[in-house]
Parts: C-alpha cells; structure tokens; sequence
C-alpha cells in the first residue's frame, strides 16, 4: 500500500475510533444540535437580521463576517468539486450527504474556525472561550455524526483560520475600490 493509501486508512480508523456509541442517545442528539448550529444558512440568517437591527460598527461587523463566509463557502465547494472525496458511510445527516456528497475539506470546521477567530478579536475572555468550545464541539460533531473524517476538519479548520485575515483585507479593499458597498457597512 502506498504511502497515501497508508494516510487514507489511518484517517479512516481513527475518525471511526471518535464515533460514539450509538446506545448514547442523549449525546447524539446534542451532537446533533451542535453540528445544525454551524449551518451556513443559520449563520447569513443570523447575520442578515442582526445587520437590519444593528447600527454602526456592529453593523459593519456584520456585513464582514457575512462577506468572509461567503467568499469562504465558495472556496471550500471548489475544493471539495475538485477533490470529490466521498463522506464516511453513515445514516444521519441526508441532507448534507444529498446537497453536498463530498467530505473534503470541512465546510463548518472552516466556518466554525473563522467564527471563532472572528469573535476572538473583540478581547471579551469569556466570548472567546465559549466560541471555542463552540467550534472545537462542531468540529467533533462532524466525525462522530459520520459526515467526515479527521483529515477533512484539520484542513477545514485550516482553510478556516487562514482565511480570515486576507478576507479582512479583501474587504477592505472592496469598501474603497466600490463606494457602494459601504452603504452595507454603516
């Protein structure tokens, strides 16, 4: 077996080896929260009416991480249409496995990271704490609900964490290059 071969398998085993047991039904159901809180569409929901109520920089915050998560979904789809790596076999989650039947990278590890990176940045301990937790918990999810294995939620988180800052610069660059934009940041 090849090297990669060798990769896939250990990866394999021990995504396999975090899956609880399925006797526990009160952990599965909360994984099950934690995983559905981390969706894209909860999070530009979320996003879109807190812009329409907010004001000011908490506005322009908003408009930020929306403008990040975007422009981080649309990368990490590439990556997982250019990879095609088929998820772990597993009954819960049709909706993921029907509308996105790749595993490779992780689209809410990545999420979950620059949340977390994004919130880490308002300096509040006890924020940036809980959203750890937060992500570290979606990320877990992920394994153990058979949607991916480990090496899709290192590299997703990774993309994550990376992606923030040039998203910040990008965004920056966009508010001066078109002053419209900046209508959606006040």
């Amino acid at each position: 077996m090849s090297f990669f071969g060798r990769l896939m398998s250990l990866d394999a085993t021990l995504s396999a080896a975090l899956v609880p047991d399925e006797s526990k039904h009160r952990l599965q159901s909360f994984l099950k929260i934690i995983g559905h809180s981390c969706d894209s569409w909860y999070w530009l929901i979320g996003l879109i009416v807190f812009w329409i109520f907010a004001a000011g920089e908490a506005r322009a915050k908003a408009f930020l991480l929306a403008f990040i998560l975007g422009v981080l979904a649309v990368f990490v789809l590439g990556i997982k249409f250019l990879i095609r790596r088929p998820r772990p076999e597993g009954e819960w989650g049709q909706i993921y496995r029907i509308t996105d039947p790749h595993s490779f990278p992780s689209g809410h590890a990545a999420r979950a990271v620059v949340i977390a990176v994004f919130f880490s940045q308002f300096q509040n301990l006890g924020l940036t704490i809980f959203i750890w937790i937060w992500a570290i918990l979606v990320c877990y999810s992920r394994v153990a609900l058979r949607l991916h294995y480990v090496s899709d939620l290192i590299i997703g988180g990774l993309i994550g964490a990376g992606a923030y800052y040039p998203g910040v610069c990008v965004f920056s660059w966009l508010l001066q290059t078109l002053p419209w934009l900046e209508f959606f940041a006040r």
